[in-house]
């Protein structure tokens, strides 16, 4: 019998915001820098399917590289030192060249900044917000957890309407929820929907 199941495109390049995304918020110096919950796992993933990937910042590399040490090597770092500042596409569009990317076909932008998400949407990027981590939750993974979960879910509620009200294309809480993200992602491009 005949496969009849579709052809799903493949992603072209994910790009990561560094603080908030795969870097826990709270963390600021190389010592509190840890992963977020779903980080590595979720590039492993990406890595083994052949995406290539970034992270991006407006720290400079002397704060954000330490952040960077627990995450894989093969991550490569894109500071902002360099064209306009966020909201412009500037970063994103160096970040794919640094990538040697060839098309902005299937490359996709996760973060929880606001300013790098608009940047990516500028970009002409798919874009997925993240609603627990970040400046608009403004907490970091240990402080998210002790919130009680009707303020949890609060903070999380005016997140994701923020996210959406930017014209982010999915939101998720976290990294965790990136491979159901992205499986949904290609089949709306399967479809034919473009970013």
């Amino acid at each position: 019998m005949p496969d009849t199941a579709p052809c799903v495109p493949t992603f072209t390049a994910m790009l990561f915001g560094l603080s908030g995304c795969l870097v826990d918020f709270g963390a600021r110096t190389q010592a509190d820098a840890g992963p977020t919950p779903g980080a590595l796992q979720a590039l492993k993933r990406l890595h083994h399917q052949g995406v290539p990937c970034a992270w991006l910042d407006e720290l400079h590399d002397d704060l954000a590289l330490p952040l960077a040490a627990p995450l894989p090597r093969w991550v490569k770092a894109i500071g902002t030192t360099e064209g306009k500042p966020w909201p412009a596409p500037d970063a994103c569009w160096q970040a794919l060249m640094r990538l040697k990317v060839s098309r902005l076909e299937g490359c996709v932008l996760v973060s929880g900044d606001p300013r790098l998400l608009q940047s990516g949407l500028n970009a002409g990027l798919w874009t997925i917000g993240l609603a627990s981590c970040g400046p608009l939750c403004g907490l970091s993974a240990d402080e998210w957890q002790e919130l009680d979960p009707r303020e949890r879910d609060l903070r999380r509620g005016k997140a994701t309407l923020k996210l959406f009200s930017l014209g982010v294309h999915s939101v998720i809480d976290h990294l965790e929820e990136l491979d159901d993200c992205l499986a949904d992602i290609a089949l709306r491009r399967f479809k034919g929907e473009k970013p």
